[in-house]
């Protein structure tokens, strides 16, 4: 996948293309099924598939005080927009300027002169330009001036007709339900980060612990204990997962993911890894003194490994 950051990046040459356009916050099964019809347009007609993104949440700069916390970092969702078949992703600055475009300048840069579009698919709550001025009507007008065709795509729901949502997700999260999220994902929930030096606890303890930086990116699940898997450089280690400030210690600052690897004693320092969730084993409780808390991870790894195989 061609990754173009703002409009200066794509070529004069692109297109013409098949495009929508959205924040992809998680890359869930819904975006996917949006994405799959995008390349089954794209392949039909001769054209080239295209995503149009952002670099952050538009309600970061618009009411800061609703904007909810990312799924994924930008990274992190073109990792997972290049996994989709898409064959470009352009991510665009929301800054004040953007945000104060009509949405006929909005089209005309980005969809016209950019993008060539011939097909824009969007769902029905699709909204562009200063103060959302724009919504389907406005587009399929435009596109009849300007030579695009606007095709309306229906939500995915799976489950008691219910919509597939980032919000949801972000709630299932919040609940530590990540199987649950993971299938409305289309893929496991994962945060990725650099592996920092801890407190070495967990090695004195007798499993050592990948730390993750607190500037990891993806929203963390509920404080508990997981099984899930540890990617470094393309290599998957099985492993049981803690989230949450170790409340039979002391002096812990701050929520921590640490992961104790299966059955391998890794140098992870320095590396940037990421850490997916397969399943919650149990919450995060305090300990009356170590013997306890050794036995507990002991039964944590066990459930982690039995899970896992």
């Amino acid at each position: 996948m061609k990754v173009f950051r703002g409009l200066a990046a794509v070529p004069e040459n692109f297109g013409p293309s098949a495009v929508t356009i959205g924040k992809f916050d998680g890359v869930h099964t819904g975006h996917r099924a949006v994405i799959g019809m995008l390349t089954s347009v794209a392949d039909a007609e001769g054209l080239q598939s295209a995503v149009v993104t952002f670099d952050r949440n538009p309600l970061r700069l618009l009411a800061p005080d609703k904007c909810p916390s990312d799924l994924v970092g930008l990274e992190q969702k073109l990792e997972l927009l290049a996994g989709t078949g898409v064959q470009a992703s352009l991510v665009l600055a929301f800054d004040r300027a953007f945000s104060s475009q009509t949405p006929e300048q909005f089209v005309r840069r980005i969809l016209v002169d950019a993008l060539h579009a011939k097909v824009v698919l969007i769902g029905s709550d699709f909204r562009f330009g200063s103060r959302g001025a724009g919504n389907i009507d406005t587009l399929t007008a435009l596109g009849a001036e300007l030579g695009f065709r606007v095709q309306l795509i229906d939500d995915v729901r799976p489950e008691d007709g219910r919509r597939v949502s980032s919000t949801w997700i972000r709630q299932l999260l919040a609940e530590g339900d990540v199987a649950h999220a993971a299938r409305l994902l289309g893929h496991i929930p994962a945060v990725h980060g650099v592996v920092v030096h801890g407190a070495k606890r967990g090695r004195e303890l007798g499993f050592p612990t990948a730390n993750l930086s607190p500037e990891s990116e993806g929203l963390i699940p509920a404080d508990g204990v997981y099984a899930g898997w540890l990617t470094d450089a393309g290599e998957r280690y099985p492993a049981a997962i803690s989230v949450g400030n170790n409340p039979t210690f002391e002096g812990v600052p701050q929520r921590q993911v640490e992961a104790y690897v299966l059955d391998r004693d890794l140098d992870l320092y320095g590396h940037r890894v990421s850490i997916s969730f397969v399943e919650r084993i149990r919450g995060m409780v305090a300990f009356s003194g170590i013997d306890p808390l050794i036995a507990q991870i002991a039964d944590d790894v066990d459930r982690a490994r039995r899970i896992l195989a």
